[in-house]
């Protein structure tokens, strides 16, 4: 199971840890692990290329982990840019999470 914990801070996402693998298929052939680290890293590309901010990035693919978290000091522009960026990104993931739930935990805090 991927364990998928998104930190919060006055209503903003500021966290991203992605842990484990999701176990719906065999390694190289699981569907919903592609998926869902498909949506992760295509916000981390956003986050990166597109809006131009330096992320606190960990990632560890044998393990099947990744993390990161925004730093502090955005302008409001990039703030934005962020933000819509991560929404979009939780909402690709709480759709996975709708049809494989026994594979993808969820948490929002």
């Amino acid at each position: 199971m991927t364990k998928v914990s998104i930190g919060k801070q006055s209503g903003r996402i500021v966290s991203v840890d992605c842990d484990g693998h999701t176990g719906y298929g065999v390694e190289g052939e699981d569907i919903v692990c592609a998926a869902l680290s498909s949506i992760v890293q295509t916000a981390v590309l956003g986050l990166m290329g597109v809006a131009g901010i330096n992320l606190k990035l960990t990632r560890d693919d044998k393990c099947g982990r990744l993390s990161f978290k925004l730093p502090d000091n955005l302008s409001e522009s990039m703030r934005h840019d962020a933000d819509t960026i991560l929404e979009t990104m939780l909402m690709g993931i709480a759709d996975l999470y709708e049809g494989y739930s026994d594979f993808i935990e969820l948490e929002v805090k």
